[in-house]
């Protein structure tokens, strides 16, 4: 089976809203061949787009599914953006999906409330993995850059480890999120994505902004208060609520302390208020809190790759709401700005 489902230039029109007298980045980004590694190699693309359809990971977590439903949305509202002088479709390709379908199949019977069961999920994320794996470390080596559209969270051990083949080294990682997601190598899912990546030697150091005090287990806060060379956070509370720094310094604080290391960012839409996710939230940070994070971390770390997770439209009370693919649009085009703005001034 092939590790991705590549999207055609038809597929990609299909998604696209085009209007008369109006240019839509998705009559501009580019697409490949099934033989999809060696074109990649040849393309002059910079940015690279591409969905993992899985909810695998968040249900071997006790999560609520739902996060195999973001990247459609998304997508369709990313290309059916404006072509202009902000946003160039032409430095952006669309892969396609990480081909996880026989999977996603095998996991449709499975049950959380088993034990049994959750043992079988958990393995089944291990096969997720090593697809996710290979198609970021593909991507890397030709030197472009991954923006990874999820599916849960348990896909940034893909991401962190495929990214570290590809150079050959650690990485360092920032994490917008309410969650370490640092919870013990008991199998993997959605909340020890990073924690394996850490144990196994993939990170150097990881920096989490906006955690919520009251949702992480003392054994993962025990891990950083016990490594702060390596691990960092600030919490949600001490900006928000107690008010002991502003935003901007605890932000650039957590920026700070990956800086000087290439580094992945990773966005959990659980850290916004109201996103329908795995675990929404009704105390989090804003859509434009959220689009801050993405410029200034772009603009200061120059991140080798992109992955916003656990987004779940399925899961809005409101039926045929595309607020989350819309938002998720953002997020991406945000990130694009920062990045070639990055490269002009280099």
């Amino acid at each position: 089976m092939q590790d991705v489902k590549t999207y055609t230039q038809e597929d990609i029109l299909k998604l696209t809203r085009k209007r008369s007298g109006e240019e839509k980045l998705g009559e501009f980004v580019q697409t490949l061949t099934k033989n999809w590694k060696e074109s990649l190699r040849n393309s002059s693309v910079k940015f690279v787009i591409f969905g993992i359809a899985e909810d695998i990971g968040v249900r071997a977590n006790y999560g609520r599914a739902g996060a195999n439903t973001a990247f459609k949305p998304a997508l369709e509202s990313f290309l059916s953006q404006q072509h202009n002088q902000f946003l160039n479709g032409e430095t952006i390709l669309v892969l396609g999906e990480v081909n996880v379908v026989d999977v996603v199949e095998k996991a449709a019977t499975l049950e959380t409330k088993s034990k049994e069961d959750i043992f079988k999920l958990r393995e089944l994320v291990s096969i997720i993995d090593k697809r996710v794996e290979k198609v970021i470390k593909e991507i890397i080596a030709c030197e472009k850059i991954p923006i990874v559209i999820g599916g849960g969270h348990n896909n940034s051990y893909g991401c962190i480890k495929g990214a570290s083949l590809a150079l050959n080294k650690k990485i360092n990682v920032l994490n917008c999120d309410p969650h370490l997601d640092f919870r013990p190598l008991e199998g993997r899912h959605s909340g020890n994505g990073f924690s394996y990546a850490y144990e196994e030697g993939s990170i150097n150091r990881y920096s989490v902004f906006g955690l919520h005090e009251q949702y992480n287990n003392q054994q993962a806060l025990d891990k950083f208060k016990n490594n702060p060379t390596d691990l960092f956070y600030n919490s949600y509370e001490s900006v928000f609520v107690r008010e002991e720094q502003s935003f901007s310094n605890s932000l650039q604080q957590c920026i700070g302390f990956v800086k000087n290391e290439v580094c992945g960012l990773e966005l959990d839409l659980d850290a916004i208020t109201n996103v329908p996710s795995s675990a929404k939230t009704s105390s989090g940070i804003s859509p434009v809190q959220a689009r801050q994070f993405i410029h200034q971390a772009t603009s200061k770390l120059n991140p080798i790759y992109l992955h916003i997770a656990e987004g779940a439209p399925v899961l809005s009370h409101i039926k045929a709401d595309n607020k989350t693919g819309k938002l998720i649009a953002y997020l991406i085009s945000d990130f694009i700005k920062a990045r070639v703005e990055f490269y002009r001034d280099i």
